[in-house]
């Protein structure tokens, strides 16, 4: 059924999530008033030294909190609500979600003080009713985490439907698939107007394997190692394989142990509402793993990704408090490495094969499945859905290209698919989607607190660890026109000893040649003195060694 042509248009705002994996976000607007589905972090790369996290563009939200009426989360990834604590630090709202998805984000809030501003508010599946200024349907999704849900916005402007991470798993671990049945419905009637689906895997033919074959690789490679201990590393957030995991270690006679902060606290809260079901005679403390016969058990571990303070990571470190390996330990990553963590992950494993164990990954065995759709799996979703409208979402670039390219392939007209970045704006009115320009879409990098890194800074970072730096100290008396001390030079990570106080001797001696000159032609600015010694070690520094490190000049007076 087409909208009146006076009904209220909807504005959405990609605040991140389009052109990359992670930090998803958007916003969702009609009358003034704003939703806003998920908000997630990315993790940085080796390209962004010590920053934390990137967020989106929480500016933006910022500047508009007072038109904030609720925030969805539509499951509990990380790059969903990872920067959730960051927002509500000046936001105070309701957030929607599953109960499993509201445990882990009032974990995040509590750990820094903000559960008082967020009323938690649980949906099941199905649920229907009034998010701000949109009636919202929540539909039960398959993905790589329990309890996930697409979100259907009923609006003036008819269906907008948003996919989520999903996959069609038609054996999924708790029974739970994703809801065809009921978006065929909303096709039928009243249809669905706008698609935004899911990208991640529009790149790759097929259909992903389901989440249950994976369990039954788990058994049968447990039931190999007869008198070893294994040791398993997955996401902590993957409880579906988590539960296969234990019914394995149940089935072949183990008792499962869980390492990590996380990995405990997901266990223990999935328990608690019923999505993970392990006997509790089943399942020990790490605590007392040295009571614990090594060949009865099956420790679920972190670090499946190389993290630096993962419990694995520890591990192959020969640093764990709880567990030194040898060579009767068989070590499992259920996991395949996420694009950019591969040189983490060969070094964990390299460390782990030194300590004597027994090491086995997906590129072995079949011990992982994506969470999300391929292109067999998008082909579906799209035949039942028959969007009017679609926006590719969640995907680096070439991703949301093949998911614009798949629904040429069947058919939709070119421009019905819009093609949108992080930072655009687009509007859903009786004539249609309409691409309004951009906002920005800024990246926000986190180094202990929310956005005070800028790329000025993490350009001089890069600098520093690639190429060290040289720094001048010169105290000059600018009414004598004299230098009083120095040039005193001081480097790190530049050029080894023992050609280093050579090398420092010639770059003091060309700044103190220039800055005499300047200052017996009267030049009393020091920053002019400061840019002056600055080309002189800088060219120095070339001249001497080829070589680019940062120079820092500090020119005092007095």
């Amino acid at each position: 059924m087409a909208p009146r042509p006076d009904a209220a248009p909807v504005r959405i705002t990609f605040l991140g999530g389009l052109g990359e994996i992670g930090r998803n976000c958007a916003a969702i607007e009609t009358e003034g008033r704003i939703v806003v589905l998920d908000c997630g972090q990315m993790f940085a790369g080796d390209d962004l030294p010590g920053v934390d996290a990137v967020l989106p563009d929480l500016d933006w939200l910022i500047d508009n909190a007072d038109r904030v009426d609720a925030i969805i989360a539509t499951h509990a990834h990380e790059d969903h609500i990872g920067a959730l604590p960051y927002l509500m630090a000046h936001l105070s709202v309701p957030i929607y979600g599953s109960a499993f998805t509201l445990g882990m984000i009032e974990h995040k809030l509590r750990e820094v003080r903000l559960l008082d501003r967020a009323e938690l508010r649980e949906v099941h599946d199905r649920d229907r009713m009034p998010v701000g200024p949109f009636d919202c349907e929540f539909l039960p999704v398959t993905h790589s985490i329990p309890s996930g849900n697409i979100t259907a916005f009923h609006t003036d402007q008819g269906v907008i439907l948003h996919s989520s991470d999903f996959k069609l798993d038609l054996t999924p671990v708790d029974g739970r698939r994703t809801d065809l049945s009921r978006i065929g419905a909303l096709a039928n009637d009243p249809g669905v107007r706008l698609l935004l689906a899911d990208s991640t895997n529009a790149d790759r033919p097929g259909a992903s394997r389901s989440e249950k074959e994976v369990g039954a690789v788990i058994t049968s490679l447990m039931r190999g190692q007869e008198g070893r201990r294994v040791i398993i590393a997955s996401f902590a957030s993957h409880i579906h394989r988590l539960q296969q995991i234990a019914d394995a270690a149940v089935a072949t006679g183990r008792t499962v142990v869980t390492l990590g902060l996380s990995m405990r606290r997901n266990v223990k809260l999935a328990r608690e509402v019923g999505i993970l079901r392990i006997p509790d005679a089943a399942i020990r403390d790490i605590e007392d793993i040295d009571d614990l016969d090594p060949a009865r058990v099956c420790v679920i571990c972190t670090g499946s990704q190389g993290e630096p303070r993962a419990a694995l990571t520890q591990m192959a470190l020969g640093e764990s408090r709880w567990l030194k390996l040898d060579d009767n330990d068989t070590v499992v990553f259920s996991s395949h490495p996420i694009p950019g963590n591969e040189a983490a992950v060969a070094s964990v494993r390299n460390g782990l094969a030194r300590m004597g164990a027994r090491v086995l990954h997906s590129g072995q065995v079949d011990v992982h499945t994506s969470g999300h759709g391929k292109q067999q799996e998008l082909r579906t979703l799209h035949s039942v859905a028959v969007p009017e409208w679609f926006v590719p979402v969640h995907g680096e670039y070439a991703h949301l290209v093949a998911h614009r390219d798949l629904a040429h392939e069947m058919g939709m007209s070119p421009d019905r698919v819009v093609l949108c970045e992080d930072g655009d704006q687009i509007e859903l009115t009786s004539q249609g989607v309409t691409h309004l320009g951009s906002i920005g879409g800024d990246h926000l990098y986190v180094d202990g607190t929310v956005g005070d890194l800028g790329r000025a800074v993490l350009g001089d970072r890069r600098v520093l660890g690639d190429d060290g730096f040289v720094a001048i100290v010169v105290h000059v008396d600018l009414e004598r026109g004299e230098i009083i001390a120095g040039p005193d030079v001081i480097s790190r990570g530049w050029v080894e000893q023992p050609a280093l106080l050579a090398h420092e001797t010639a770059v003091a001696d060309a700044v103190e040649k220039d800055l005499m000159k300047a200052l017996a032609d009267h030049e009393e600015d020091l920053n002019a003195l400061s840019q002056l010694a600055r080309r002189a070690a800088g060219r120095t520094v070339n001249d001497r060694t080829r070589r680019r490190p940062m120079i820092v000049p500090m020119i005092r007076e007095g």
